[in-house]
């Protein structure tokens, strides 16, 4: 692209007075988390309570949530928010998704609140976009860091096995500590929660991953008000494993379904699960290819394409079946 052609900078968030501003308009709505464990004395058998762990938050709303990632408070017997001006409270638990590192907290609506921070968007985010990091790394309280979006849609597997898609890479400082703290774009909304970093020294590597927005605007709301998040699904089982092998075997990408619950929206529409072979062998069925026609090549793609939609939701699906294509539209159910 010719010079003359290029897009002029945002002069505006370039600016050293925006990023002070945007700090101080958002830093008290940021705190602090710090986390304590129960644990038994081998020998005594007393219980008592020491230090786990640290991080990062947000004031959601008006009534006292507090945004963090699932991983910030796991396994924890108590937990503490700090704010900004040096209040400290202790923090009941509302609710929790393992499947996205989100957990909801929530401090005593009593209090002289911090404002929530401004709710932004992530599907129309860009790479190269500038954004802002604020949280507390290494115990550093109330730290910013800023950078640009590096790419998008990324996946992550997690510690136990899971995986988490859809998220945001950034290359704004994040390190241990920054967990659960939010992202922001040059006008101070909340675009992710920034929930992992990539690095061989656990320190900051130029890329970090965060959590988009629009999955917190999907997932909080469940967990305030129930305590979980309830899985929209079309009622099919699978296996990450045995679908990649089944996948190499047959020459094709998408989901090998194994097994259709009776009753549930995939019967419904006559989807077709695997059968045993008189030998024992696996005789696949249908092959799920595509979610409103987004392409999945695995199951945890699956499921994150099932989560971009509610419960009651009519999403058509793309199916191989006996070497043709076919398209069903399936009502989202429920998970369990």
């Amino acid at each position: 692209m010719p010079a003359s052609t290029l897009p002029a900078p945002d002069k505006a968030s370039d600016c050293p007075d925006h990023h002070i501003e945007l700090f101080e308009h958002a830093r008290d709505s940021v705190v602090f988390i710090t986390t304590k464990a129960q644990v038994r004395d081998y020998w005594t058998r007393n219980v008592f309570t020491v230090p786990r762990g640290a991080g990062s938050g947000f004031i959601w709303d008006a009534a006292g949530h507090v945004i963090t990632n699932y991983h910030v408070i796991e396994n924890a017997s108590e937990a503490s928010v700090k704010l900004a001006d040096g209040r400290s409270y202790q923090a009941l638990l509302a609710g929790v998704s393992p499947a996205h590192d989100i957990a909801v907290l929530r401090i005593g609506v009593g209090f002289r609140r911090p404002p929530a921070v401004p709710i932004g968007r992530s599907a129309d985010l860009k790479v190269g976009q500038k954004v802002f990091a604020i949280g507390n790394p290494f115990g550093l309280d109330w730290t910013l860091t800023t950078g640009i979006i590096s790419a998008l849609d990324r996946s992550l597997g997690g510690e136990k096995g899971g995986t988490i898609e859809h998220l945001i890479q950034t290359d704004a400082a994040i390190n241990p500590g920054n967990s659960g703290g939010p992202l922001l774009d040059s006008a101070g909304r909340l675009i992710g929660i920034n929930t992992a970093i990539y690095s061989p020294s656990g320190a900051s590597a130029g890329i970090g991953f965060a959590v988009p927005v629009d999955t917190v605007n999907r997932v909080v709301p469940q967990l305030i008000a129930g305590g979980k998040y309830v899985r929209p699904v079309v009622g099919i089982e699978g296996d990450e494993g045995l679908n990649t092998r089944l996948k190499r075997l047959m020459g094709v990408e998408g989901v090998v379904i194994l097994r259709v619950a009776p009753g549930s929206a995939a019967d419904i529409v006559g989807l077709k699960g695997a059968t045993l072979s008189p030998d024992g062998g696996i005789v696949p069925g249908d092959v799920i290819t595509a979610v409103d026609g987004k392409p999945v090549d695995s199951v945890g793609k699956l499921l994150a394409r099932l989560d971009e939609h509610r419960i009651g939701d009519r999403v058509p699906l793309e199916v191989l079946r006996a070497g043709r294509k076919v398209e069903v539209t399936v009502v989202l159910q429920p998970g369990v």
